[in-house]
């Protein structure tokens, strides 16, 4: 399987909010690192995880600007995901490191996080 088309697969299932097509694209043993050092293993925790933490955010877009394959079947997403504040629209620039098993599914994800320094805003 491509991993282009994976990723294309992976965040439109969570922009529909389609966890059975989300789950399509994860290896069984999917590994996820969050921004906060919050880890989620295993294909059926981290579709829960996600089924239960997107639909909970206010406003809440997924808009990818770049996917840049790297060596090592790896992949590097740039992307925004858009939430409302206390009422105001709030965009979080992060980038995704995927790594992908011998079937082309996902099977790690880190995400990374840009954040205004402390204090601004």
């Amino acid at each position: 399987m491509d991993p282009h088309e994976v990723l294309d697969r992976y965040f439109e299932a969570i922009r529909t909010h389609d966890w059975s097509a989300l789950a399509d694209c994860l290896a069984s043993d999917v590994h996820r690192t969050g921004p906060y050092l919050d880890v989620v293993e295993g294909r059926e925790e981290y579709v829960a995880y996600l089924a239960r933490v997107v639909p909970s955010l206010e406003g809440y877009r997924l808009t990818v600007s770049r996917i840049d394959r790297l060596g090592g079947g790896e992949a590097l997403v740039r992307l925004s995901e858009t939430v409302e504040v206390n009422g105001v629209s709030s965009e979080f620039p992060e980038a995704l490191l995927f790594d992908f098993d011998s079937q082309g599914l996902i099977a790690r994800v880190d995400i990374y996080i840009k954040q205004p320094p402390s204090g601004s805003g």
